[in-house]
């Protein structure tokens, strides 16, 4: 092979490699998209089975009330307001707050992930563009996370690294860059802007977890691999022995 196929084969992988790296990130974000929708459909149809729950609850104690006492037409209206009311009141309610900071420096280490994602996304709306791209891509990093703190003992010195970091790093860090000044935060210093910086700490934040997963996943990946040479020694070589 010639320098220059060298070269263009080197130049192929590059290119590989960076649309890989462009199909995650897509992939992430569509990903966190859907999630977002799938709540926010959650969240609708809730709301519409409260109201149509009260709703029926009215009408049956009208209906009750009505056998005793003649509602009339003021009676009638009395309830169509009430059901009026009602409606409106639940859904304009507000949606449940994102937990604190607080909380999430002291729940149970297994609905940690799911907690801070909810933070994440109350947080979102503040941040530049890179920086939501960057949320997305966490997000799907926390739920690939959270089955695997779900089979560790909140003492692990595993899950006081993963509280560290999701449960107290990562809300500070973030603070950190919401209390800087809005004009300031394109503002150069130090060779790199503020949005910047947040930038590539949400980025290290999140190959950091993407870490934690592997280590995390070692031992099952150890298994595994123990129990497939197994397979192998047992039956394929037990195979070729009996032809």
């Amino acid at each position: 092979m010639t320098e220059v196929d060298q070269q263009i084969e080197r130049a192929r992988a590059a290119m590989a490699r960076i649309s890989e790296d462009y199909r995650g990130q897509v992939g992430a974000t569509y990903r966190a998209h859907g999630k977002r929708l799938k709540r926010k459909a959650t969240s609708v149809g809730t709301r519409l089975a409260i109201i149509c729950a009260v709703d029926a609850l009215i009408l049956l104690a009208a209906g009750v009330a009505g056998m005793f006492i003649p509602l009339g037409i003021f009676g009638f209206l009395a309830v169509m307001l009430l059901m009026a009311a009602v409606t409106i009141g639940i859904a304009l309610a507000p949606i449940a707050r994102a937990p604190s900071e607080k909380v999430l420096r002291e729940v149970d280490i297994k609905a940690l992930p799911a907690k801070t994602e909810r933070w994440l996304e109350a947080q979102r709306p503040a941040l530049p563009a890179p920086a939501r791209g960057l949320i997305d891509q966490i997000g799907v990093r926390l739920e690939t996370l959270s089955p695997q703190l779900g089979r560790l003992d909140g003492r692990e010195e595993e899950a006081f690294e993963v509280r560290r970091l999701i449960g107290e790093q990562l809300p500070a860090f973030v603070n950190d860059y919401a209390r800087v000044p809005e004009p300031l935060r394109r503002v150069e210093r130090n060779g790199r802007t503020p949005d910047a910086e947040l930038v590539a700490g949400l980025r290290l934040i999140e190959q950091e977890i993407a870490d934690m997963t592997a280590r995390l996943a070692q031992n099952d990946l150890d298994t595994l691999s123990t129990r497939g040479r197994y397979l192998e020694i047992k039956y394929r070589d037990e195979a070729g022995g009996t032809q």
